[in-house]
């Protein structure tokens, strides 16, 4: 057996025959028989033992038809340049992962950069809300419009002490009209550094949803508005859909709004 496994495994007697004979192209492959003596010993003894002989015989057969079959195998057409193409083809998918690698790299580097900088960087601010009568009139009916935080109360000294300790202005007069009006409650609502007082009333009317007042006055210290009128007689005007009047007496600037129109709100004057 390990005579025999000699023999299998030296692709030099591939083409040996059985009398031991070898094609001249083999021949001088087989001159190994001079640096290996297990070799030479398995070939003296293929030449004394008929059945070593067969099985070597059958053995070459199997090999010399299995080359026959190989060669017969037609090597399919445009192979060579099908097995360039596709290694042309991974090599330019393999730079182009590195590309695209690359450019996320960049854009998350961007991304970074960017976002430092947004945190780094002051955030503009908004321009400064301008201390004119227009601009108090609009911010305060949006306040009266779109809510505001009311304290609920019914009595005028409890109004009075509530501003006060919200710095708010106390010393208003209210017109004949609006004293007959129900008072509900007062809020605080900030302008130009200062507050300016809410006082709040109902008109009677049914209310909307949501809502605990539809008459409100607003009272402010005349000095911060720069374009403040010394007049004393109600001046009208529709702001964002609610009439307003608007007056001065003393050192304050009274503005009083409600649905509806001059008629609605001069019976509270």
């Amino acid at each position: 057996m390990r005579l025999r496994s000699e023999l299998m495994h030296s692709e030099q007697l591939a083409s040996i025959d059985v009398a031991g004979q070898a094609s001249d192209s083999v021949t001088h492959r087989c001159d190994h028989r001079q640096t290996n003596p297990e070799l030479a010993e398995a070939l003296a003894l293929v030449q004394t033992d008929p059945e070593l002989s067969q099985w070597l015989e059958e053995h070459n057969a199997r090999q010399n038809a299995l080359r026959a079959k190989f060669r017969q195998i037609a090597i399919p057409a445009g192979l060579k340049e099908q097995i360039i193409s596709e290694q042309a083809a991974r090599e330019k998918a393999a730079t182009r992962r590195q590309k695209i690698v690359g450019v996320e790299a960049v854009t998350v580097l961007v991304a970074t950069l960017i976002s430092i900088g947004v945190m780094l960087w002051p955030a503009p601010q908004p321009p400064p809300i301008p201390n004119t009568l227009a601009s108090f009139q609009g911010i305060m009916v949006d306040a009266a419009k779109s809510g505001y935080y009311m304290q609920l109360m019914t009595n005028a000294d409890d109004v009075h002490s509530f501003l006060a300790k919200n710095q708010a202005p106390t010393n208003y007069i209210l017109p004949a009209g609006l004293q007959k009006a129900t008072l509900v409650g007062c809020a605080v609502e900030g302008w130009q550094g200062t507050n300016a007082s809410l006082v709040c009333f109902r008109t009677g009317k049914p209310l909307a949803p949501g809502a605990q007042s539809d008459l409100w006055l607003f009272v402010v210290d005349r000095t911060t508005i720069k374009d403040a009128s010394s007049v004393t007689t109600p001046q009208f005007a529709e702001v964002n859909g609610l009439i307003t009047a608007t007056w001065t007496q003393g050192d304050k600037l009274y503005m009083l709004t409600t649905q509806g129109d001059e008629q609605a709100i001069r019976k509270y004057l």
